[in-house]
């Protein structure tokens, strides 16, 4: 059975891109297109991983982890990947802190790397996170 991915992505083109390319890889890919929506799903759809954008209307990436990473949310227990064009150390560490197991920045990855850096997670586990690029530890 395949994993199920569901992707918060505002940007239809860059969904529909990455969207693809994760099932290419044999994923099952569900989309939302704010982070309302996204947080609906993300309490009904049993997902294996969440890849979460910051910059989303209705509803930003960090209150969408306000809302499903609390201890009362079924969806509590989901991991969830930043995968974002905002690059301010200080939200990316906002985002760790509230839940978020790790973190792509959109402008140096290929919707390849993105499905390598899925495969890995599912494989070896949450990425080491390394806040030092933001001078952050």
């Amino acid at each position: 059975m395949a994993r199920k991915i569901l992707l918060i992505e505002d940007d239809v083109f860059v969904s529909d891109i990455y969207s693809r390319e994760l099932k290419k890889g044999g994923y099952e890919v569900d989309t939302a297109p704010d982070g309302l929506a996204g947080v609906e799903m993300a309490k009904v759809g049993k997902y294996d991983l969440i890849l979460l954008d910051i910059m989303l209307p209705k509803k930003t990436g960090i209150d969408v982890l306000k809302d499903v990473c609390v201890p009362t949310s079924p969806a509590k227990d989901t991991p969830i990947y930043l995968l974002t064009n905002l690059g301010q150390g200080s939200i990316i560490k906002q985002a760790i802190d509230l839940g978020a197991q790790g973190y792509l920045l959109k402008a140096r990855v290929l919707p390849s790397q993105v499905l390598q850096a899925v495969n890995d997670f599912f494989e070896k586990g949450p990425m080491k996170i390394d806040l030092s690029e933001f001078g952050l530890e």
